[in-house]
């Protein structure tokens, strides 16, 4: 089990691996308001490019460390209500505001006052979330509670295949990406 000076001990590196995260988004241009809006109508495939980047990166470095290094993954449960919810939830805040956390969080370190009243926003529904956790375990999560399922094991085929499968298809996603602009 994992104690306070545990987890006080790796707050530094978790503070450097969300400045360096912050700093790759602000590069990557998706912390701009307009690159957000541009993404939203489907005119600036910024966002789409920078996140499926981000997605392959992690799935195929998780994928190795898994296999390779013995690490345990620590898969969620999905539960689809509280799946459906939170994403209208989210997509509703998203298409409001133009930022999601990562974003909005890059763009107030630009400076954007209104990412700042974004981020209060955030907080304020993350602690109204909190607060509201006993209930919605009684019922939201447990409306098509499927428990820890992964993509391979409803596939019934092998992880390694699934990765392969979704590298190739990302990997042409991007490309085909690249060309519209």
């Amino acid at each position: 089990m994992e104690t306070d000076s545990d987890k006080g001990s790796k707050m530094p590196l978790a503070i450097v691996f969300g400045l360096i995260f912050g700093f790759l988004l602000q590069k990557g241009g998706v912390g701009k308001y307009a690159v957000i809006e541009g993404q939203l109508l489907f005119q600036d495939f910024t966002v789409v490019r920078v996140m499926l980047s981000a997605v392959l990166v992690g799935m195929i470095g998780i994928y190795f460390l898994h296999k390779n290094a013995n690490t345990k993954l620590h898969i969620e449960p999905t539960q689809v209500g509280a799946n459906i919810i939170g994403g209208l939830v989210f997509g509703a805040g998203f298409a409001c505001a133009g930022y999601c956390p990562g974003t909005g969080a890059a763009a107030l370190g630009q400076g954007d006052i209104f990412a700042g009243i974004f981020v209060a926003g955030m907080i304020v529904g993350s602690y109204i979330y909190a607060e509201a956790s006993a209930f919605l375990n009684k019922t939201v999560k447990s409306w098509g509670d499927k428990g820890k399922i992964t993509i391979p094991q409803v596939l019934h085929i092998k992880s390694g295949i699934v990765i392969t499968a979704c590298t190739l298809l990302f990997v042409g996603i991007l490309l085909s990406l690249s060309k519209v602009q």
